[in-house]
């Protein structure tokens, strides 16, 4: 036997033994229900994850509710696309820009105050198989919602819709209370090499 055939062999004893493995785990796994993730950090990629999941999730026929609590200032190419299916997916864009564009912390608590009140419609309909809560994270660290109230809303929902909720900083009650949390890291942005955002990439 080569060493090549030696190797092949190995490698299918392992994949035996992790497909056993992994096998046992989807056997054991809980009857469906609806998740709450958390995609936080500093790294890009929080909302382009969630809106992948948006495309996965209407590719199923599952329809969408989207809010965006702090972008709206500028049109992204999600929104133009999503905005498509109008039967599908709800989407809703209630910020008026970054916390440092906006530069008024009260009108930006009334905005996240009139964005939660769209979010807590979709939260209670059972129609609905995926909230997206974009920048939701970034309202609650800047205290312009009550935690305890939003993780009541949330907790509340249907209990076969999935909540994603983005942005930096998510706090740890809701890191808790989630099912699935990534924290997406920093390694290398191009911004701070000077160069600017680029359509289709960064919006």
């Amino acid at each position: 036997m080569s060493e090549s055939d030696e190797r092949d062999a190995r490698h299918r004893v392992r994949m035996l033994r992790k497909k056993a493995v992994i096998d046992g785990r989807i056997a054991q796994a809980r009857d469906e229900y609806g998740l709450l993730l958390v995609h936080t950090g500093n790294g890009k990629g929080k909302s382009s994850s969630a809106f992948g999941m948006v495309a996965r999730a209407l590719g199923h026929g599952i329809r969408v509710g989207v809010v965006q609590f702090i972008k709206g200032a500028a049109s992204t190419g999600e929104e133009a696309f999503f905005r498509r299916f109008p039967d599908e997916v709800r989407y809703h864009v209630m910020g008026e820009g970054f916390t440092w564009e906006t530069q008024d912390r009260q009108r930006d608590r009334l905005k996240a105050a009139e964005a939660w009140q769209v979010a807590v419609s979709l939260l209670r309909d059972p129609a609905i198989g995926l909230v997206v809560l974009d920048e939701l994270n970034i309202a609650l660290k800047h205290g312009y919602l009550d935690l305890e109230q939003v993780l009541a809303d949330i907790e509340s929902r249907p209990l076969l819709q999935h909540v994603v909720v983005t942005g930096r900083g998510a706090p740890d009650e809701l890191i808790a209370a989630a099912d699935t949390v990534t924290e997406m890291s920093l390694v290398k942005h191009a911004f701070k090499a000077g160069v600017k955002a680029q359509k289709g990439v960064e919006y």
